[in-house]
C-alpha cells in the first residue's frame, strides 16, 4: 500500500482527494526521477498542473519511465513541444449555447458541471481546464445550463461530464440529477467518469443506491490499459452494474500506452469480464501538449482490423475521430464492396469474398469491386 495510512483511510475516496500528488517533490517520493527529469517536469507543471490520486499512483511502476500508467499522468517535456496542438480541438466553446453546455447534435448535450478530476490525464482534450483546486461550478452557471436543457424540448439525452462529475458529493450530485430527471423530455442521463479507473474507492454502495433512484442512468468510463483492471476497479464496476447501470468504456489510442493490438485485445477482454462494454476507441485529439501521444489514424485502423473477427463483436470498440462536427467512425476496409448484377459483393474479416444474392433496383453492376476481390483470394465457399 502506498503511504503509511490505515485501511479505512485508504478506502475513503475523500482521503485520496486530500492527498493527491500535485508537486514534483511529492512525485519524487513515489517514482524514481533524475534531477534533470524533475527540472523538466517543473517546467511543464508551470503550464499544465499535475494531480494524481494515491490509488492511481500505487499502480505505477516506480522504476520504469515507460510504464503505461506513468505515461498517462506524469508530466513529460513533450507537452511543451507541440507545434500542431490547439487548446480547443473540438471547438466546444463555439458550440456552447450557454456556459457549460456543449451541443454538437440536435437531440443531446454534454453538460460540464465540474472542471476537475481525481487525476489530470496528460492527454486530456479539455486540458485547457486543468486547475489544481477542487471547485464546483457556480450555482448560477449550473442553473443556466439546466434552464437551457429544460427550454429545449429536442434534447432527450444529457451527458453529465466535466472534469469528473463524481468529484462532487453524493448530496450535490443527487440535487443535480433530480433536477435533470424532472425535465420531462430528458429520457436518458449519462455520466462520464474516470472514477472506476483512477479512484475506484469513490464508487461506494451509498453512491450506487442514490444513482438507482434516477434510472435510466448510463455510465461511460475510461480504461486505457490492462494494468488499470485491478481488483479495486473490478469491485467498483461490479457495484455499478448491480445497481442496474450499464457501463461502456471509451479508450483513447495513445502512443507508448496501448498502440498495440495485443495490448488492446487484453484490455477489451478484461473489460468484458468486468461487464464493461468497449464502446469507443478514440484517435487522440489534437489538443496542445499531446503530440508525443498521437498515433497515425492508420495505426487505429490496423488495431481495429486486428480485433475484428478475432474476438467477439462485443469486444470491438468503434474507432472514431472526434471532430467539431461530431464523431466520425473510421473502419477497416468496409465489408460492402459493391454490386454485381443481382449479387452484392462483400468482404469477410479474413479478406475473402462473399457474394450475397440480393436483387437490386437495376443499378449498374460494380465489376471493379468484384475483380479486385477475386485478386485478393477468390470466392469464399458457401
Amino acid at each position: 500500500m502506498l503511504y503509511d495510512t490505515s485501511r479505512p483511510e485508504w478506502n475513503d475516496w475523500r482521503w485520496h482527494l486530500r492527498n493527491r500528488i500535485s508537486t514534483v517533490v511529492q512525485l519524487r517520493n513515489i517514482i524514481r526521477l533524475s534531477d534533470e527529469q524533475a527540472r523538466e517536469i517543473e517546467r511543464v507543471v508551470e503550464r499544465f498542473p499535475i494531480a494524481i490520486s494515491p490509488y492511481y499512483a500505487s499502480i505505477m511502476d516506480p522504476e520504469d519511465p515507460n510504464c503505461p500508467i506513468r505515461r498517462q499522468v506524469v508530466p513529460s517535456g513533450g507537452e511543451l513541444h507541440d507545434p500542431f496542438g490547439i487548446p480547443d480541438p473540438l471547438e466546444e466553446l463555439a458550440h456552447s449555447p450557454v456556459p457549460g453546455v456543449i451541443r454538437l447534435y440536435p437531440d443531446r448535450v454534454a453538460f460540464t458541471v465540474l472542471d476537475v478530476c481525481p487525476v489530470f490525464c496528460r492527454f486530456c482534450f479539455r486540458k485547457r481546464l486543468f486547475d489544481p483546486n477542487i471547485e464546483v461550478r457556480s450555482r448560477d452557471l449550473i442553473d443556466r445550463g439546466i434552464t437551457y436543457i429544460a427550454e429545449t424540448p429536442e434534447i432527450r439525452d444529457v451527458l453529465i461530464t466535466g472534469g469528473d462529475p463524481l468529484m462532487g458529493t453524493d448530496r450535490w450530485l443527487e440535487r443535480l440529477l433530480s433536477r435533470i430527471r424532472a425535465i420531462k423530455h430528458v429520457e436518458i442521463i449519462r455520466l462520464g467518469t474516470r472514477m472506476p479507473v483512477a479512484l475506484p474507492q469513490r464508487i461506494t454502495p451509498e453512491l450506487c443506491r442514490m444513482l438507482e433512484r434516477y434510472h435510466p442512468v448510463w455510465i461511460n468510463t475510461h480504461f486505457n490499459h490492462p494494468k488499470e483492471l485491478t481488483p479495486e476497479a473490478e469491485l467498483a464496476c461490479d457495484r455499478l452494474t448491480r445497481a442496474g447501470i450499464p457501463l461502456g468504456n471509451q479508450t483513447v489510442l495513445l502512443k507508448g500506452v496501448n498502440d498495440d493490438h495485443e495490448v488492446m485485445k487484453k484490455l477489451v477482454h478484461g473489460l468484458l469480464k468486468m461487464r464493461v462494454r468497449p464502446y469507443y476507441l478514440f484517435h487522440c485529439h489534437r489538443v496542445e501538449g499531446t503530440q508525443h501521444f498521437r498515433t497515425s489514424i492508420e495505426a487505429g485502423i490496423e488495431i481495429t482490423k486486428a480485433l475484428r473477427g478475432h474476438t467477439s463483436g462485443l469486444a470491438n470498440p468503434l474507432f472514431v475521430v472526434d471532430t467539431p462536427q461530431g464523431k466520425v467512425p473510421i473502419l477497416p476496409r468496409a465489408g460492402y464492396i459493391g454490386r454485381d448484377g443481382d449479387e452484392v459483393v462483400l468482404e469477410t474479416y479474413a479478406g475473402l469474398e462473399w457474394r450475397e444474392h440480393n436483387p437490386g433496383d437495376g443499378g449498374a453492376p460494380s465489376a471493379t469491386g468484384a475483380i479486385r476481390e477475386r485478386r485478393r483470394g477468390g470466392r469464399s465457399p458457401r
